[in-house]
């Protein structure tokens, strides 16, 4: 990884980006650059196309029309330059679940062809860091939610990538946790480096992102950092909700008999 992002650097490049599912589109067109160096937000209410736009920009899921480049390498033609280059913590991660922490975070480091003195080093370290230190020798299966968010972000940093993509990182993970994550993260972007998370909780963004991009509805409605995204709403919260239109729904005459104790 470089010492800081050059100014103006893009760290991923999105162009006509489409993917449908049968009768179903889930990302309908999408252009995006996200500049390097940056703590960035993918944001979007359920079913967006959060996750189907962060599996074609990592080289899970191969888009129907368009085209990705992370760091200058395009994802799809040449792909063992991009991976070598990111890390990946993807929603419902898998795990080798009857492996230690310790166990997987040095399969995966010698997987990445890192030496093992250097493998062994690193874990150590990220074990520390991330609090699973005193939990390195249990099986995986026996861990956590939270553990494992924390050991699948380890393995995801083992490597040192330039550009680190998580889907709904803090979901499921009490707040201890929750701090442990986001201090690693925050270091990790001093560093010079990029993340990219999606999320649908705003208070979490606007707290942790210096750059956002809203998604609705397999589009992209907005994009830019993030004090002009929520430009003069009280809260990037109002603004996302302007954004895809969910101040427009009543529901005033729905639901009429709830509340009050009737049967």
């Amino acid at each position: 990884m470089t010492e800081g992002a050059r100014v103006g650097a893009v760290a991923v490049r999105v162009q006509g980006l489409w993917k449908r599912f049968g009768e179903q589109i889930a990302v309908a067109g999408v252009d995006l650059e996200l500049p390097a160096g940056r703590f960035i937000g993918l944001v979007g209410p359920n079913g967006a196309g959060k996750t189907t736009t962060l599996s074609m920009v990592t080289g899970l899921l191969r888009p129907d029309q368009g085209t990705v480049e992370v760091v200058g390498h395009d994802v799809w033609r040449d792909p063992t330059e991009v991976k070598a280059r990111i890390g990946v913590l993807p929603e419902g991660l898998r795990l080798f679940e009857r492996l230690s922490g310790r166990e997987l975070l040095a399969y995966t480091g010698r997987l990445r062809g890192l030496p093992g003195t250097e493998v062994d080093k690193r874990a150590t370290q990220l074990l520390e860091v991330l609090d699973l230190a005193g939990s390195q020798h249990k099986l995986v299966v026996d861990y956590s939610t939270g553990m494992r968010k924390k050991i699948g972000l380890a393995a995801a940093l083992l490597h040192n990538p330039e550009v680190l993509f998580l889907d709904e990182p803090f979901e499921g993970v009490d707040p201890v946790s929750a701090q442990t994550i986001r201090g690693v993260l925050e270091r990790y972007t001093a560093s010079g480096a990029t993340v990219v998370f999606s999320s649908h909780v705003m208070e979490l963004v606007e707290s942790l992102c210096d750059w956002v991009a809203v998604m609705a509805a397999g589009r992209i409605r907005a994009h830019g950092p993030t004090a002009d995204v929520r430009g003069t709403a009280p809260s990037l919260q109002q603004a996302f909700l302007e954004l895809v239109g969910a101040n427009d729904r009543d529901t005033s005459t729905h639901l009429d008999w709830l509340g009050g104790g009737a049967r």
